[in-house]
């Protein structure tokens, strides 16, 4: 029973093939996965795939990358799809400092609007975080985000950080890099950081986990995220795959 707590499944790259993909995600053992929009397309193919799939659920906002692009009446219809049943978390929101498409100061108050909104529909929030942790813990607090918590996906930053953000009501997400020879600050987080404050994810069809890394990831190779994570802390693979199975259900409020 492995849960990929955040897929692009409504990406083009599975146009061609995604009922294999999904029928290779329910061979390893992925009994469901949160697939992710964050525009007005991929939250649109996002729900279509909630609604197709019983074991498919929807997570839904706006990237900072693409702030910019973001209007009010987006807002607002992302508060109206909220309310479907399959919608389990608003989100992929944060700040994302490597591209310069979007200003800073945009990424912020689009990333402060989203988290009003889930607090308005009581929704836990996903967090895109890239080059921009200090900003983005300084305004989980002053927005009270601890209320809604929430995920910090494929987290890449210290066990400090990873404490930090566990005490603010998030857990942490584990992905590919986590089975990276050369990744030490993620393993340092998965020895560390306690069981119960841990999920998974392949953030599909990026990032894949060794021996598929540069190639195109897909949900069924999140077992070897749980893999690498039960060897870090001296688990039993089943163990790790019912624990972060469980997170992630009590999280999203699954039954």
């Amino acid at each position: 029973m492995l849960f990929d707590t955040h897929a692009h499944l409504n990406d083009s790259q599975y146009n061609e093939d995604l009922l294999e993909v999904i029928e290779r995600a329910q061979h390893e053992g992925v009994s469901n996965m949160v697939v992710v929009g964050f525009d007005r397309q991929t939250i649109e193919r996002a729900m279509e795939l909630a609604e197709s799939y019983e074991f498919i659920y929807a997570c839904i906002g706006w990237h900072p990358v693409d702030a910019i692009d973001m209007t009010d009446e987006d807002l607002v219809w992302i508060e109206e799809l909220a309310s479907h049943p399959k919608v389990v978390a608003i989100g992929e929101m944060g700040l994302d400092y490597h591209w310069d498409k979007s200003p800073k100061e945009i990424q912020k108050e689009v990333f402060r609007k989203q988290i009003q909104l889930a607090k308005k529909v009581k929704l836990p929030i996903v967090i895109h975080n890239r080059e921009a942790t200090a900003d983005i813990v300084e305004i989980l607090k002053e927005e009270g985000a601890e209320e809604v918590g929430g995920i910090m996906h494929c987290f890449s930053g210290s066990p400090e950080v990873a404490r930090e953000c566990v005490k603010m009501n998030f857990y942490i997400s584990l992905g590919g890099p986590v089975t990276f020879k050369n990744a030490k600050k993620p393993k340092e987080v998965a020895a560390e950081i306690p069981l119960d404050k841990l999920l998974i994810e392949t953030d599909c069809p990026y990032l894949a986990p060794h021996p598929y890394r540069g190639k195109r990831n897909e949900p069924g190779y999140v077992r070897l995220v749980a893999e690498e994570i039960a060897e870090i802390k001296g688990l039993t693979f089943a163990e790790v795959a019912e624990a972060t199975t469980r997170n992630a259900k009590k999280l999203f409020a699954i039954k």
